[in-house]
């Protein structure tokens, strides 16, 4: 078994480095937050006093970090994670970026003869701790083989989507899909109950006909309908409203950057910003439908 540093023991990077654990390898990990670090000792991790210490007979580092200014800082620079690895060290970048950084930092790596990966993920940390997650992999295939073995214990669906960069290019596209349908859903769904029509009602008609779509079946934003729904647990945060509109902003970025023309996107980044500057960021996704019937003061 192999020795695995763990950098960002959040939310999300936590779990997975648990399920690293449980499967057998020896996991050092690091975080900057002190109860952070605290969590993942309890959890039977070992914790490295600094973040250097993780490249201590480590061959594979897996990081889970907020933001593309976070994983540049970590990773290049003279004191970063590639400039102290040792020789051909495999990369394994979970965090949710933009695609510029991502295929900077590839770039970085390669130069100083390191292989990497960009793997974000969905599936939210239920899928974290289930080890069902689903990676998006960019990155050379030779470092998508190797990384294979990792991702395989902490996921379930694994799709290299070609070159440096294209697992957030994936994501984002994914998630921008995602963040119009649920937007789409609510508006449906608050307009059939102003005309009158049983949102279960709806639902049957609508869930095996043409409106029907992932985020329908899986998170429906009305009560009731489906089981695992957020709008079941009072709309407590899954999947935070303030994630999709980080993701939607990268996806806005991306298009700017490439000259792609996504008018719903950017309308669904518009409403998604107006929630979170409102005050609904830690709310679920699924809680827009609450926020359009109610017409808060935004």
């Amino acid at each position: 078994m192999a020795r695995i540093g763990f950098l960002g023991l959040g939310n999300m990077g936590l779990p997975m480095a648990k399920n690293l654990l449980a499967a057998g390898h020896e996991v050092v990990g690091f975080d900057v937050v002190a109860a952070a670090r605290d969590a993942a000792a309890a959890a039977g991790l070992s914790v490295a006093s600094e973040q250097s210490a993780l490249l201590e007979g480590t061959g594979t580092i897996v990081t889970m970090l907020p933001a593309g200014e976070h994983v540049r800082s970590v990773y290049t620079g003279p004191d970063g994670l590639l400039a102290g690895a040792g020789a051909d060290s495999l990369f394994i970048d979970c965090s949710t970026i933009d695609v510029a950084t991502a295929r900077e930092v590839h770039g970085e790596a390669a130069a100083r003869g390191h292989a990497m990966i960009d793997a974000p993920v969905s599936g939210g940390v239920a899928g974290a701790e289930a080890g069902t997650l689903t990676f998006m992999v960019g990155g050379e295939a030779p470092a998508f083989e190797r990384a294979k073995a990792c991702l395989e214990i902490m996921g379930r669906n694994i799709v290299h989507a070609g070159g440096a960069g294209n697992g957030q290019a994936a994501k984002i596209c994914n998630n921008m899909i995602l963040g119009i349908s649920m937007i789409a859903i609510s508006e449906a769904f608050a307009l059939g109950k102003k005309l009158g029509l049983d949102p279960k009602d709806l639902f049957d008609i609508s869930s095996a006909a043409s409106g029907s779509c992932w985020a329908m079946l899986n998170h429906n934003p009305v009560p009731g309908l489906v089981e695992t729904a957020a709008a079941n647990r009072d709309y407590q945060p899954g999947f935070a409203a303030a994630m999709m509109h980080k993701d939607l902003k990268l996806a806005q970025s991306a298009a700017n950057h490439a000259g792609a023309a996504t008018p719903l996107g950017a309308e669904a980044a518009a409403l998604y910003t107006l929630f979170v500057n409102a005050g609904h960021g830690g709310l679920d996704y699924s809680a827009i439908i609450k926020l359009i019937e109610g017409k808060p003061e935004v």
